[in-house]
């Protein structure tokens, strides 16, 4: 921790430590907001919002294990409207844009028929042990798709919307296969759709079925090399037919996504505290300004488009 906070410049930083019980919401007493990122979020996420609420501080996450966001909307949001706490799970480089864009997208268009959002990721150099522990413990979810959202309620088994897109400016299409996407918790909050979807490209949905073991995580590096992530590049897609039979697209693109999360969970805190949104469990685009919290992103390399039905 002492070398993190000499990394960015605090040396002097207050470090404080304490187990996922009552002596957190002690640390977190005197604090405006808090940013959990220590995941696997399924098994200790629940006791830092706890702990968030408890000590009357404004909480995010990075988190993008499906379950767990939406256990938090589920658990949490009468105790955060009481405690006058906003909690923001799932501020990460997919789930904030994505829901930030499907909101303007219901804006212009009204209500949604069906809603697909698909991550596609090149390069990287693969996933942090965090990222990997968080895969671990949900892994079975990811192998059966996860929840989809249709006619007012998640459900899982579903059929799944779409089996293929066509990528930006590729004219081949790409298979996709459905995956537990957190956005697909947040999106239904704040927009009429009837059937959300989110889906990854099928060969990395392969890759991501099968996770490693403890002990093989733990010897592997942190995380992906510096040079790797620079040369990443993710395109989330996400493809709308509206009520009256049109499709839209919206497209958000950009670089190194632990880099990005990071740049997001820190804008969203730092809005919580200038900025208060509604206490209880909010989705990002209930929370903040859609347009205006996607044009902060552009410094850290985030564009975004809407491309108007044909």
């Amino acid at each position: 921790m002492e070398k993190a906070a000499a990394a960015v410049g605090m040396p002097d930083a207050d470090i404080r430590v304490a187990l996922p019980d009552e002596s957190l919401a002690a640390a977190l007493a005197d604090c405006d907001a808090v940013v959990n990122c220590a995941g696997p979020f399924t098994l200790t996420g629940a006791a830092v919002v706890r702990a968030a609420i408890s000590a009357g501080c404004h909480y995010v996450d990075t988190a993008g294990e499906q379950v767990f966001v939406k256990e938090v909307f589920d658990a949490f949001g009468q105790d955060a409207r009481r405690a006058g706490v906003t909690v923001v799970p799932a501020a990460n480089d997919g789930c904030a844009p994505t829901d930030l864009l499907a909101h303007l997208l219901a804006e212009r268009y009204g209500p949604l028929d069906t809603l697909t959002s698909t991550h596609v990721i090149a390069g990287g150099g693969g996933m942090s042990r965090g990222s990997l522990r968080s895969l671990a413990e949900t892994v079975d979810h990811f192998r059966t798709g996860g929840l989809a959202y249709e006619n007012g309620d998640w459900r899982t088994g579903t059929a799944p919307l779409r089996t293929e897109i066509t990528l930006p400016g590729d004219p081949r299409p790409t298979p996709v296969m459905r995956a537990p996407l957190p956005e697909v918790v947040t999106i239904p909050r704040h927009i009429t759709v009837r059937a959300l979807e989110g889906a990854v490209e099928a060969a990395l949905s392969a890759r991501l079925n099968t996770a490693p073991t403890p002990e093989i995580i733990d010897g592997l590096p942190e995380g992906p090399a510096e040079d790797a992530r620079d040369g990443q590049r993710f395109t989330y897609v996400l493809d709308a037919r509206t009520a009256t039979g049109e499709d839209a697209r919206a497209v958000v693109r950009g670089r190194d996504t632990y880099g990005i999360t990071a740049a997001i969970a820190a804008e969203a805190a730092t809005r919580l505290i200038t900025a208060p949104a509604a206490p209880g469990v909010l989705a990002p685009a209930q929370a903040y300004d859609p347009t205006d919290f996607l044009d902060a992103l552009a410094p850290h390399g985030l564009t975004w488009t809407i491309t108007p039905p044909s």
